[in-house]
């Protein structure tokens, strides 16, 4: 699918090429426009591993006395995590009908996983066939090479870098913190007021420095396309997963133990998404079972705390 829009607005369209390079004096900036073939386009985009609406890279250009009239984009694929890469192959075309001097001519590219990963050939094995078997740090490039009035083929300086992103990693405030300690409640052992989660790679996610209430520690946990938390028993490294350095226990893996917090499907351990503001909800609920003592039960609510 491709949707262009056209505007003619003459000042605008100075402004915009201007902007492009804000060194440039004023007759250079016509120039560029007068040659053809220069976009203005985005050097780095995010795909946010399992979002539902399409992501959308941008290109403008000024048309001037010689007018580009064919856009070509080129895909390539690159993980540093894996060391492979992918061919480069033609992604989109456009066409371009308006060829108006001073019109500012935009060319809207929306995009979901399999657009990305389509035709694409890595030297060591495939693309997943899921975007959740994505690294964090692997990327798509895309390319720019016009075509003018005069047959110029021109490559864009700029290409548009797509990096694989988590939409989950960021700072969240803790708007409720409840501990058990052997089925008694702990009130008086206090929660942060807000936790860092990093991304570990396309589902996986670690909670920085604190186990429910106690610091010096960390917990790694994984969302699903459904967002449903689970919490893995080992670590990414092997080493299995403890809080305080007590074996960790889940609702589901000692459901006996975890009879103080809530537990049901619907009760927690599961992500209230926001689509339109981005303050995401996570509802979790966990612990640890020390030896000879007993449980430790905790369930936390964390806000994504948006800038």
């Amino acid at each position: 699918m491709k949707r262009i829009y056209y505007f003619t607005i003459a000042l605008s369209a100075l402004f915009i090429l201007q902007s492009c390079d804000q060194d440039l004096p004023e007759n250079e900036a016509i120039t560029i426009a007068s040659e053809g073939g220069a976009l203005s386009v985005g050097s780095s985009l995010g795909y946010v591993v399992g979002s539902e609406g399409p992501t959308t890279s941008r290109a403008s250009f000024i048309q001037g006395d010689v007018k580009t009239t064919k856009v070509e984009v080129y895909k390539s694929f690159e993980s540093p995590t894996d060391t492979t890469k992918s061919d480069e192959i033609l992604f989109r075309t456009f066409d371009i009908s308006e060829q108006g001097e001073g019109a500012q001519v935009v060319i809207d590219l929306p995009f979901d996983y399999q657009d990305l990963a389509e035709g694409l050939t890595l030297d060591k094995g495939s693309l997943p066939d899921e975007d959740s078997g994505l690294n964090i740090g692997d990327f798509w490039t895309l390319r720019y090479v016009s075509t003018t009035s005069n047959g110029t083929i021109v490559e864009n300086s700029v290409s548009t870098k797509v990096s694989v992103s988590t939409r989950f990693a960021g700072k969240y405030a803790v708007n409720t913190g409840v501990y058990y300690r052997i089925g008694v409640l702990r009130d008086d052992v206090a929660f942060p007021d807000e936790m860092t989660i990093e991304s570990v790679d396309a589902t996986t996610y670690r909670i920085v420095d604190y186990f429910g209430a106690f610091e010096g520690n960390e917990l790694f946990f994984q969302i699903d396309a459904d967002g449903i938390i689970t919490y893995p028993e080992n670590k990414p490294n092997g080493d299995a997963q403890v809080g305080n350095g007590e074996p960790l226990i889940t609702c589901t893996s000692s459901p006996n133990n975890m009879t103080n917090v809530p537990c049901g499907a619907s009760e927690s351990n599961f992500v209230q998404q926001d689509d339109v503001n981005g303050e995401d909800v996570l509802f979790m609920t966990f612990g640890y079972l020390t030896a000879g003592s007993g449980p430790r039960e905790f369930y936390q609510v964390l806000e994504k705390i948006v800038d």
